[in-house]
């Protein structure tokens, strides 16, 4: 199934979409090239790990000293294989672009850090115990995804569909294609590891995130878009 967004008039160069995309290739690539065990251990020190982001016996000072806090937002620009680094842009580049033209670069660029810092917390509290780490920009890429789905609720997205061996062009709400992802972030919360180590209440929490950050901005974003 591939995904055709309708040609809007652009005003501005999308740039905060485009940097987001550039930094999470090229950190892809650097991890690729480091050996297994130095991998492993920037995984550890650049990632959310909760059973360190909320160790008791460590004070609170010298938490905020290790960076444990910062390691929200370092977490967003890692990906640990191509099937991950791949589903999370190709999400960005659908429902980022459009939510930057109309949030603006530096509110969009606001959004996906700290809804995306948030939704990595909130994983990290279902997850206090746990030593893996939490990486990846999905909870930021599901604020982005809320964000529009606010922004946007009766748009409609082009679907190219492989029917046989014809590809039918089909147009389907994009509300439609939203509500069905956020029912299988649900559901794999809820079926649990069957389906891989996802901290799925990430994505959840950075939707919930994303629509209300873009519902407080909406005034904001009339003001913008008239001048």
């Amino acid at each position: 199934m591939f995904v055709r967004l309708d040609q809007r008039r652009k005003t501005r160069l999308p740039w905060a979409t485009i940097a987001l995309v550039a930094v999470c290739i090229g950190v892809f690539f650097w991890l690729t090239l480091q050996p297994a065990d130095a991998r492993t251990l920037l995984l550890r020190r650049w990632g959310t790990v909760p059973s360190s982001l909320f160790d008791a016996t460590t004070p609170l000072t010298a938490q905020w000293l290790a960076l444990h806090p910062a390691r929200l937002f370092t977490a967003l620009f890692i990906h640990v294989g191509w099937l991950h680094l791949i589903g999370n842009l190709l999400f960005l580049l659908i429902f980022g672009l459009p939510a930057e033209r109309s949030l603006g670069s530096l509110r969009f660029l606001l959004l996906f850090l700290v809804g995306g810092a948030l939704a990595n917390f909130a994983g990290a509290l279902t997850l206090a115990s746990a030593n893996a780490p939490i990486v990846g920009s999905s909870g930021a890429v599901s604020a982005i995804v809320g964000a529009y789905f606010a922004l946007f609720p009766r748009a409609r997205l082009g679907l190219v569909l492989p029917l046989g061996v014809f590809l039918e062009f089909v147009r389907v709400p994009a509300a439609a294609l939203i509500g069905f992802w956020i029912g299988l972030q649900f559901l794999f919360t809820f079926v649990g590891p069957a389906f891989g180590a996802v901290a799925w209440w990430t994505h959840i929490a950075g939707f919930v995130i994303g629509i209300l950050f873009a519902l407080v901005s909406k005034p904001a974003i009339a003001r913008r878009l008239r001048q």
